[in-house]
């Protein structure tokens, strides 16, 4: 494929994606807070509370230092304001500004909505809770933000290397917010679908101008090849 003829994909992904996009992942992770607190009253599926049981059969030191390092990177002042920070002057260093501009829309958007649903459902935490956290456990918080991080940079670094660390990141976060007992599963999933369906249409108005961005001779190297 040509660059004429990815310049012409991208704008016409500028125009058509984020209708498709909004469709498909939100309304989804609406949906799933929405049949939860309709069917179950906001207690936990059949699914939430297997898992929550083969969690706390297997709770040790050994996982849970691992799980609330988890905690402290993925949220609180360090998630939401230091890692994004450090992301951006590194994105604006090496003359990603459009790159840049993108990840902070996306990760404040995705920030914001968790908030708002979290105090629409007002789902209650696991009584199982090991750490301290503020009421409202759908969706989770620090996996909507890792899920965002992750596919932000995906598509921008465009490297497979990039795919592979972030799923990775965000399963481990997954894991840890259920190992603490901070969520339910299906929390960690709702905020899955949320993080990943703003970072993709956030990317949409941005699409045309983060390809030419890539083009550029000064852009950064991890993104090539």
């Amino acid at each position: 494929m040509t660059k004429r003829e990815i310049d012409l994909k991208t704008r016409r992904v500028e125009r058509f994606w984020p209708l498709i996009s909004a469709v498909a992942v939100l309304v989804v992770a609406v949906l799933v807070g929405v049949l939860i607190t309709i069917r179950r009253a906001g207690n936990p599926l059949g699914v939430d509370t297997e898992w929550m049981n083969e969690i706390v059969e297997h709770r040790s030191p050994v996982w849970e230092i691992p799980s609330l390092i988890m905690n402290y990177v993925g949220g609180g002042g360090v998630g939401v304001f230091v890692v994004p920070v450090i992301v951006i002057a590194a994105l604006c260093l090496f003359r990603r500004y459009w790159a840049a501009v993108y990840f902070t829309i996306g990760t404040v958007l995705s920030a914001a909505l968790v908030q708002l649903l979290k105090g629409l459902f007002g789902r209650p935490r696991p009584a199982e809770i090991l750490i301290h956290a503020d009421f409202g456990s759908f969706p989770s918080g620090h996996v909507a933000n890792a899920t965002t991080m992750a596919v932000v940079l995906a598509i921008v670094l465009r490297r497979t290397w990039v795919w592979v660390a972030g799923v990775v990141y965000v399963v481990l976060m997954l894991l840890s917010r259920t190992y603490l007992g901070a969520h339910w599963l299906s929390d960690t999933f709702g905020g899955l679908l949320l993080g990943a369906g703003v970072a993709v249409i956030v990317w949409a108005p941005f699409a045309n101008k983060l390809f030419r961005e890539n083009e550029r001779p000064h852009t950064f190297a991890l993104t090539r090849g």
